[in-house]
Formats: structure tokens, sequence, C-alpha cells
């Protein structure tokens, strides 16, 4: 091979990078700075990047696999036998009743009357219980749904979260900075009061549409006041409260908790023991409910049902969503194509069947070897990393490497699917279709309660482009989707993977050390499995980390906006711990030690590498949006800050105090 070959075959994208920009002062914006002075975002999406490129590429082919199959006409039934016949025949009739705009419009509001109609007919708060904790309300006080049980791993568990607000978060009802959008919410919930013809209707709030956005408006600011703040939804430990029915009733006697599980649909055995996220939030915001007036609430859900239904409404009902989640929230332009709703409308349904013909088509068994030998180099990395550690004992080194050496990686896609046999479809009649589906999905989950824990379940589908970490079950699951260059790519050389999916692998085996997952042992249960000695060592760390992101302001807003460090820790954490042994394991497989290729080292590459994954930029509604929600930093401190803990980094790039990526060795965090 000559060196031309070999640079052509290295799998770095220069194509975006800004000379005038220098690596040592800015590897996001030398990187990306062509791309980030230049690209556009789309008018119909609120940020774009590379992520959102690979998004774009599994849309595309997703909508070939669902017009392939609508094309095939037919319903939702038949006598096919095979399992992907069945699962085409239902794609297609689910993508061609999204599709059929001459029918929803025909239809208006109609398709609600029925759910409408059961929120009017709720004479008292057990009723009003009953209905809001329906799989088909829009809203209700608690989410109820199933997971591993925090206290045993080999069982599932109901647990019940905080909920009830139709804004972000609970700070979007108190900080000023707001204020424009809680009148834009105001005026929102006013307009689609109107559109579903709420005023006049007996049992809601009496006066006009704006009456009762006011009104729902009110209620919701209280509520806002009983929720717990992001940083404390995210403690694993404060939210590990499992309570049995007599417990739940001591700590909110004034909730119909009977009415309450008789909603849901599931069998009351299910709800016997449950966890309570928040038990704060339940006792404040029962107290709070009994107190209101059932014509207020009444009202509440009838708004969130129309706002929870109004994208499978006619174009009205979705202009007006579209006019505030997307223009006023996240700062959208343009409403997304009709094809582009459908697909994500039919992969809400039944992701797992689409995710079947995607596999078939798209995932070449080869990159699914390759990714188990990126995944075991990395596994590799951390085990020798921790077993080097100086700031852990003896006993804690033993666990940690314990629970590593228990991880289950999950590549590409299911070894089982999941079945939508008996999902309803509703010919005809797409909000009874979705009322169906949600159903279907609640049931599902409940009925894993008494179970035996499916070893086999994945919590994405193959199509979607990202990658999690399961505290409970202990393991990295990595979809097919994400597979693809710059994340991956089976033809490119070694750096430029480890700098791409390898630190995402190890950002994945991370979360099982961060802040929350290292509260999990190998087994998956919710276990102290630190000296005091150890743990205190860490907090020391981590907190260096939160001050530092807690000074971070995005490059396009102002420094008002700030970098939530306890909210973000986490992946912080996952950040730093995925790219320091990403590069750990490269230099172990020998590959530092190569030749040059398009004038680069191979150290070099590989940071190159990571800079160009999180390639991306935000409008500034959405940046603003998820600085306050999002659990992840912006992408230029998730690319510039991680770096800039690492040593290898400064000699890579012989970076030096006065530059801006310089970090003082005694401010750099190195924690596994």
């Amino acid at each position: 091979m000559t060196t031309a070959d070999a640079r052509s075959r290295s799998g770095l994208d220069l194509s975006a990078v800004d000379d005038s920009i220098r690596i040592q002062d800015d590897l996001f914006g030398h990187v990306n700075g062509r791309w980030l002075a230049e690209h556009e975002i789309p008018a119909d999406r609120s940020s774009d990047g590379e992520f959102h490129r690979l998004r774009d590429l599994s849309e595309q082919r997703v909508r070939e696999i669902v017009e392939e199959c609508a094309a095939r006409g037919g319903d939702a039934t038949g006598a096919d036998t095979d399992a992907q016949a069945i699962a085409a025949r239902r794609i297609g009739a689910l993508y061609t009743m999204f599709m059929d705009t001459e029918r929803i419009e025909q239809a208006g509001s109609t398709p609600l009357e029925p759910l409408l109609e059961q929120i009017l007919s709720a004479d008292d708060h057990e009723a009003i219980t009953r209905v809001m904790s329906s799989p088909e309300s829009g809203t209700g006080l608690l989410a109820a749904y199933v997971w591993t049980d925090d206290n045993d791993s080999t069982a599932y568990q109901v647990k019940l979260h905080q909920s009830g607000l139709g804004l972000p978060d609970e700070s979007y009802y108190r900080e000023d900075s707001y204020a424009p959008i809680r009148q834009a919410y105001e005026r929102h919930l006013a307009e689609l009061a109107e559109l579903a013809s709420l005023p006049g209707r007996t049992g809601l709030v009496i006066g006009s549409a704006a009456d009762q956005a006011r009104a729902v408006m009110d209620f919701e600011t209280r509520l806002a006041a009983c929720h717990v703040d992001v940083v404390r939804v995210r403690d694993r430990a404060a939210s590990n409260n499992p309570m049995t029915d007599a417990q739940r009733r001591d700590l909110a006697p004034r909730l119909p908790w009977d009415a309450f599980v008789a909603g849901t649909g599931a069998d009351p055995a299910v709800f016997e023991q449950v966890c309570v996220s928040q038990p704060e939030f339940v006792r404040a915001a029962s107290d709070l409910f009994a107190d209101e007036p059932v014509d207020v609430l009444r009202t509440w859900l009838a708004v969130h049902v129309v706002s929870s239904y109004a994208p499978y409404l006619s174009q009205a009902f979705v202009d007006a969503n579209f006019s505030f989640t997307g223009k006023v929230l996240s700062g959208a332009e343009e409403l997304r194509e009709r094809w582009k709703r459908g697909v994500g409308f039919v992969e809400t349904l039944v992701g797992f069947d689409v995710g079947q013909l995607y596999v078939a088509r798209h995932f070449p068994p080869e990159h699914k070897e390759r990714m188990a030998q990126l995944v075991q180099a990395l596994q590799e990395a951390y085990r020798a990393s921790i077993s080097e550690l100086t700031w852990m004992t003896p006993q804690t080194r033993e666990r940690a490497l314990e629970k590593l050496g228990r991880f289950t990686a999950k590549i590409g896609y299911p070894e089982q699917w999941r079945s939508y046999d008996g999902l309803e479809v509703v010919e005809g009649d797409l909000v009874a279709t979705v009322r169906a589906g949600r159903r279907f999905d609640a049931a599902f989950e409940f009925a894993k309660v008494g179970g035996p824990i499916d070893d086999h379940e994945w919590h994405m589908t193959p199509q979607t482009v990202n990658a999690y970490y399961n505290p409970g079950r202990n393991e990295i699951v990595f979809p097919a989707a994400i597979l693809q260059p710059p994340f991956f790519d089976a033809d490119a050389e070694d750096a430029v993977n480890f700098g791409g999916i390898g630190a995402v692998i190890g950002h994945e085996i991370g979360h099982g050390f961060d802040d929350q997952g290292s509260k999990y042992d190998g087994s998956g249960n919710l276990v102290s499995w630190w000296t005091d000695e150890d743990r205190s060592a860490f907090e020391q760390r981590t907190s260096t980390l939160i001050e530092q992101f807690s000074e971070l302001s995005p490059r396009d807003l102002d420094d008002a906006h700030r970098v939530n460090g306890a909210l973000t820790v986490g992946e912080n954490i996952g950040d730093l711990g995925g790219l320091s042994i990403a590069v750990k394991a490269y230099r172990m497989s020998g590959g530092a030690d190569g030749p040059e290729l398009d004038g680069f080292t191979p150290m070099q590459r590989l940071f190159l590498g990571w800079a160009t994954v999180w390639r991306g930029k935000n409008r500034a509604e959405e940046a603003i949006r998820r600085l306050a929600t999002d659990p992840h930093s912006p992408q230029e401190f998730r690319c510039n800050t991680t770096a800039s803990h690492l040593e290898e980094f400064h000699q890579a790039f012989d970076v030096r105090d006065g530059d801006g990526m310089y970090r003082a060795p005694e401010d750099r965090v190195s924690i596994w």
C-alpha cells in the first residue's frame, strides 16, 4: 500500500477544519470551525451536527422500508404467519394511516371526543385520579413505569415519578429568564382550548379559552413548586424509596390510591410494593391535588389531552403544537415534513418491527465482530487503569474489577425481537390507534412485574443513533445506527475508531463508575461497595469537575447562561473516562507507535477523530432549554474541556501554558 493509499483510508474528516483557529487554543473550533461558521441549521430542527446527520441517514433508510411496506397494501390483519411479513403489513398500515391527511382533516377534533368525555364525566377527585393515571392520559400527577428493582436486580418493579407539567422543567415556572416562555405557554394553552371548543363545556372552568389557560397555568405553577429539581432527580440513592401500599397511603393519605392503580389498567398486585422516586413531591402534590377544585383539574387534564394528541389531529392542531413546542421552546422555524413525522409515528408504535427490517439491510455481521473487539480492548484498558489507581484502596479496587468483569455488551440489535402481537390498529382512526398503542405498551411493561428478567430486552431500537448504560443490568448497548462514520468505520485505521466509537464505548462503561452508576454493584444492585475513604477521594475528584464545568458558558450565549455542573457531572465523568480509556486502549494496542497519516501522528488523529464526533450546534432557544434539562454538557465542552484534562492531549499537540486548551497539571482530573 502506498502512503497516498494509506492516507485515503485514515478515516479522518478534515473538511471542516479552520486553520485560523489553533488546535492548542480550541480543538473543537479548529476541527469544526468552517462547519460552525457556514452551516445553517435546517429550518425544521433546533439543532444539527454529526449525530443528526446519522439520524437523517437512519430516517431516510427507515422511510424506504415503511414506504415499501405501505406500497404492498393491505391492512394490519391477515393470514400471513411469517413474522417479517406480519411486521411489514403492520408497518405499512400504520404509515398509510398517518399519511391519509384527507381523512384526518375531515375528522377534525372528533377523535378527541371519547377522551374528553371521560374527563368531563369525572365528577370527583377519585374519578379524576382514575382518568389521569390512564396510559391514554395526556398528563397526571405521577408517571408510573417499570424498571429493575434497585434492591434486587433479578426482579422488576413499578416506579412512580413526579409529573404533571407542560413546560420542560420546574425552573421554567419560577425563574425570571423564562417569563416570556411562560407567557407564550399560556397563549398556547388558550389556543388549544379554543381549537377543541373547550370554552362553554359543562364541567370545565367557566369563561373564555384565556380564562381556562390561566387556570391551568396557575395550577401548574403551584404544582411545579412541589417538584424536586433536576439535580435531586439524578440522585439514585435518594430516589430509592421502596414502599408498600400501606406506606404509600401513609405518605399521601389524601390521594385516591385505589383509583390511581385502577386507572393504570395494571393488575393491583404489581403495585403491592413500588418505588416512590420523589416522596417529598408526592406528599406535597397530593395535598395540592386534593384541595384543587374539580373543574380546574378537569380543565388541566382536558387541555393536556388536546396537547398530547395534537400531532395526530388536523393541521390546525399540528400547527398550534409546533408553534409552541417547535418554535418557542426549541427555535425550529419550520414543521418537519409529513413523511418524517410519519416515520416517527411508526417507530413509536412498532419500532422493533422496523428494526428487524433495518438490520437485515444495513448492519453487516462483520461490523458486530469488529465492535466486539473494540469493546474487549476498552474493557482491558479499564482493567489495567483500575489496577494501577493510586487513590483507591485494594478492597474497593477488587470490587471495581469484579464489576468490570461482569459488564454485558449488546451490539447492533437484540438477539430476540419484541413481539407486537395484540397491538390494535384502528383502521382510519389515528388517535384511536395511538391510544391503543399506549395501552399496549403499558400492558407490556406492567406484565413484567413478578416475572423473570428478560436478558435480551433493549431500550433503544437498532435504528437509533445513540448508546446507553443500564446500571440495573450492568450492560452497555450500542444500536446499529450509531456504528457508522464518524463514530465507527470498519475500513478506517484504528486511531479514528478509538477516538470515535472507542471513546463512546469507554463513556458507556464509564457510566458504571460515574457519580451515580458507581453506587451499583456488578449485579446491578444499589449496594455500596466502597470504603468511606475511597468514596471521599472519588467525590473530591468529581466535585472538581462540577466546579470547572459550572464556570462554562456556550460560545453562542451570554455569560448568564452557564452549564449546571451538578446536573452534568455524570456525563462529564463518562466523557472523561471514555476518552482517557480510549487513549489507553489505543496505546495498549500498539497503534500509537504507527506512522503519520494525513500529516498527523496516530495520537493526534485520535483526538481529531474525537473532535469530529462532537460537531454540532443549537439554536439559542434549544441551547437554553438543554442547559436547564439536559444532563449532557454542550458539545464544545464535551470535546475541549474533556481533552484538556489529558496529559496525552497536551503532549500530542505541544499545548503549553498560555494556550487556550492548556490546563495546569494540578487542575486536571483523573478518575479511572
